[in-house]
């Protein structure tokens, strides 16, 4: 018997407590999205409004118009994508490698190399910074968007091997061992067998690397000083006078920014939680 037939108002009141907290967090979640996209969507005038006033002001695309014809704007999208999808590729590449010796292969020393992957994951970026920008200067990769995706693989690339490795584990072994009787090389066994196997971890880790280089401020805003990434170049956003903070065009370029990144994690939504669900339960 279960709860609805025995005692049916406190099974009805447990079902609306569940959808009203459902609501209340769906709220906080969405409410700054919601109300970023109304002030992107406003004229600098309206901002001041009362709320109920803000919410029926008149809508305008006039903020969009502004950032769309910004050259640093421009500019810092696609410094933006070259970084982030130059990170995410090398991160992939080695990160296969790593997990595949990780998760296949014996050795001494592999807990270790395990637990060191996971302490970088977790060191704090500003720990590093000093370092990494003496390595940037002497290297003379200041201001240029290959020093920032060499930085950028400092956290890249431990997460993708931290992830890929644990899938890579609960790969059937007989996959692998019919690919070498057949008389296929480890390299082919794995770009040819093990890859498209992996394709669901693939992409899950290449997607969420992806945001967090999209995303980075702290390094972008150290190691260039005018081929900056779309965050550092949104930050710098300014007035025309010092005292005057464009609110309109900071959110519309917030919102153009975050809408590729929501569309990504829809589309691949399926692969991502087969990816994360991944060897968190061994058959």
């Amino acid at each position: 018997m279960n709860l609805k037939t025995t005692n049916p108002a406190l099974y009805y009141l447990q079902r609306a407590a569940f959808y009203l907290l459902v609501l209340v967090i769906a709220f906080y979640l969405l409410a700054p999205f919601f109300w970023a996209v109304l002030t992107s969507l406003r004229s600098p005038g309206d901002l001041f409004l009362p709320p109920a006033q803000f919410i029926t002001a008149e809508t305008t695309f006039q903020n969009y118009t502004q950032v769309f014809a910004n050259p640093n704007f421009q500019r810092g999208l696609l410094y933006s994508l070259i970084v982030a999808v130059g990170s995410v590729l090398i991160s992939l590449l080695i990160g296969s490698f790593a997990a595949y010796a990780l998760g296949r292969f014996r050795f001494s020393g592999k807990q270790i190399i395990m637990y060191v992957i996971l302490a970088v994951s977790v060191f704090p970026q500003i720990a590093v910074l000093s370092g990494l920008y003496t390595l940037i200067s002497n290297l003379g990769l200041y201001n240029n968007p290959v020093g920032l995706i060499l930085t950028y693989l400092i956290f890249t690339i431990p997460f993708t091997v931290w992830v890929l490795t644990s899938f890579v584990r609960d790969i059937p072994g007989e996959l692998e061992e019919a690919a070498l009787v057949d008389g296929a090389s480890p390299l082919q066994t794995l770009f040819q067998v093990l890859f498209p196997v992996m394709m669901p971890a693939l992409v899950t880790t290449g997607l969420l690397a992806f945001i967090n280089a999209w995303n980075e401020y702290l390094f972008a805003l150290t190691f260039t000083s005018t081929n900056r990434t779309v965050p550092v170049v949104i930050a710098n956003y300014s007035g025309a006078t010092q005292f005057d903070q464009p609110w309109g065009p900071i959110m519309a370029a917030s919102i153009v920014v975050t809408v590729p990144l929501i569309i990504l994690v829809l589309v691949f939504q399926r692969n991502i939680v087969s990816g994360l669900t991944a060897g968190a339960v061994k058959g």
